[in-house]
């Protein structure tokens, strides 16, 4: 007869699981000896075995007892069973670890491949990286919530990049997100946007109307715009004296 911690070097695990597994039942407690210790025999070792080998496989605790009780039957369909479960459990595993392999790059968290391969050609046309950490924070919150509409977005976004006076505001930020560059270098990047919104709302489009349709949602982007780079809200002013507002959804100031 065997004292538990015999019992639990026997079957490998640890006399706190023996105690654990007599409180919920699945292994009986046996009656204590004259001298008030609890004695084992070799059944209780062998049921420890197949407790402890059940819960190793993954087997839950709750579903444990019903196995060890179970007809040859009934024990083959439950472990097909919890296979299939295991099986479901590692192709998850595995998605999740695609998932983090691409953390790596930074840019794919939360955003689909169209947004990052616009986000890697504005590296390409010498965008600061401040800047395009911005832009991938502000193309999450667009993607998430017009994920549909993604596609034409980044569509437009890279038609945009055809043209050199974008690609020479995206140049210019390099020295603009030093909050000591100089007021000139502040215009020339204003008079370039003027440029664009004028040519912008000289020929419509209703690609952004999504967009600049939701006043809460502009909202939103331009207060984390500024937030983001204290550089929007200078431009912001000097774009105001020349009769623009906004920064998401840009207007002509009225008047």
């Amino acid at each position: 007869m065997l004292t538990i911690s015999q019992l639990a070097s026997y079957a490998g695990v640890t006399v706190r699981a023996v105690r654990h597994y007599h409180q919920v039942g699945l292994l009986p407690e046996p009656a204590r000896n004259i001298s008030g210790y609890r004695s084992y025999d070799a059944a209780s070792v062998v049921r420890l075995i197949r407790i402890r080998t059940l819960a190793e496989a993954g087997v839950p605790l709750a579903r444990v007892q019903e196995l060890l009780e179970a007809s040859p039957e009934v024990f083959a369909e439950a472990v097909s069973q919890l296979d299939a479960d295991l099986r479901a459990e590692i192709r998850r595993l595995q998605r999740n670890r695609e998932r983090i392999s691409l953390l790596a790059a930074g840019d794919n968290l939360a955003l689909p491949q169209v947004v990052v391969d616009y986000l890697d050609r504005l590296r390409e046309i010498g965008a600061p990286e401040a800047a395009v950490e911005q832009e991938r924070d502000a193309w999450i919150l667009v993607a998430a919530r017009w994920p549909d509409r993604i596609v034409a977005f980044m569509e437009d976004k890279n038609h945009q990049l055809d043209d050199e006076r974008v690609v020479r505001f995206y140049r210019l930020m390099g020295d603009l997100l030093d909050e000591s560059a100089p007021q000139q270098a502040l215009a020339v990047a204003a008079e370039l946007l003027i440029e664009l919104f004028e040519e912008a709302d000289r020929s419509g489009g209703e690609v952004w109307d999504d967009v600049i349709g939701d006043d809460a949602f502009v909202s939103l982007m331009d207060a984390f715009a500024v937030q983001s780079q204290p550089l929007v809200e200078r431009l912001q002013r000097l774009l105001a004296e020349r009769g623009w507002t906004g920064w998401t959804r840009v207007e002509r100031a009225r008047t």
